[in-house]
């Protein structure tokens, strides 16, 4: 996941009004009113896993950053708006078959505009609030389970392939009873989700952000709480230039990552995106152009 901050305290007269009150860990702010998330009839506990999207805004030198150069600032804007849209469209896939909820946890303040014009009015939004991508997490997680969701799951925006298998394969590990967590490594040490039935604070403290770490921490940070772990299968961040060139590989030209087990998802949005930059920017040569790397899943 990135470790960008996240957004400021929304301004007032957001059009993000829902049905229950969340928890701002930034504290109240004058003029400014509680950020709301859609969670049902007021009457009824909803008895879902929330599966919240740590999503940020197409703004041009603002998002998938680590993906410039090959790409350019706008090239990888335009990227990240097919990466949400893909991710968008399997949430709601998954949520056919699993009893998901699908949320965008988004930033920066203010550009719930952007998510609203390019996502289905099935995504619910969520304003995030905090200073650091650690409080970040925790808000949304904290929000989404205040809410009156049974679990919730973080997920990134990094992985516009990854089987709907697992998101409810997560689902269906947190629906059992007993507290416990599930996590979802990348193979670069990372993780593309992390899910919770309680808002464990101690899971996102002292985590080395953007780094090989971050899937060791937590699993340190589950052992000092004494929760049992439910490991998903592991999956590929697209955050450099080996990992675009793997997802080209598996979105072109059907070399998957996996050649045993789930089924990646046709991330249809992002083939178009990838295929016009072949097409019209001569993303083809750009990769070639770099020495190969390769990953273990």
């Amino acid at each position: 996941m990135s470790s960008d901050p996240c957004a400021p305290r929304p301004e007032a007269g957001s059009d993000l009004s829902r049905t229950a009150p969340l928890v701002d860990l930034s504290g109240p702010s004058e003029g400014s009113d509680p950020v709301r998330c859609r969670s049902g009839e007021d009457t009824a506990p909803v008895a879902t896993c929330a599966i919240a999207v740590m999503a940020k805004a197409s703004t041009p030198g603002r998002c998938k950053t680590r993906l410039s150069p090959p790409l350019t600032p706008e090239e990888a804007a335009g990227l990240n708006t097919a990466f949400l849209r893909d991710i968008a469209d399997n949430l709601i896939s998954a949520s056919a078959h699993a009893n998901i909820a699908p949320v965008m946890a988004f930033a920066p303040a203010g550009s719930a505009g952007f998510f609203r014009e390019i996502l289905s009015t099935r995504i619910d939004l969520l304003e995030t609030v905090a200073p650091s991508f650690g409080a970040c997490l925790r808000f949304a997680a904290a929000s989404l389970l205040d809410a009156g969701h049974a679990a919730v799951c973080l997920l990134n925006t990094d992985s516009p392939t990854l089987p709907a298998a697992y998101l409810m394969a997560a689902a269906t590990a947190l629906a059992a009873p007993g507290d416990r967590i599930v996590l979802g490594p990348s193979t670069d040490g990372g993780y593309y989700l992390v899910g919770l039935k309680h808002p464990h604070r101690r899971l996102f403290e002292d985590i080395d952000w953007s780094t090989e770490k971050v899937a060791a921490q937590t699993l340190e940070r589950a052992r000092e709480l004494s929760l049992p772990v439910h490991l998903l299968p592991s999956w590929y961040d697209v955050d450099d230039l080996a990992a675009l060139r793997l997802l080209v590989g598996e979105v072109l030209h059907g070399r998957r990552f996996r050649v045993w087990g789930s089924t990646p998802t046709p991330a249809k949005w992002t083939r178009r995106e990838l295929t016009q930059l072949i097409a019209e920017a001569d993303l083809a040569a750009r990769l070639a152009a770099a020495a190969p790397e390769s990953r273990v899943a």
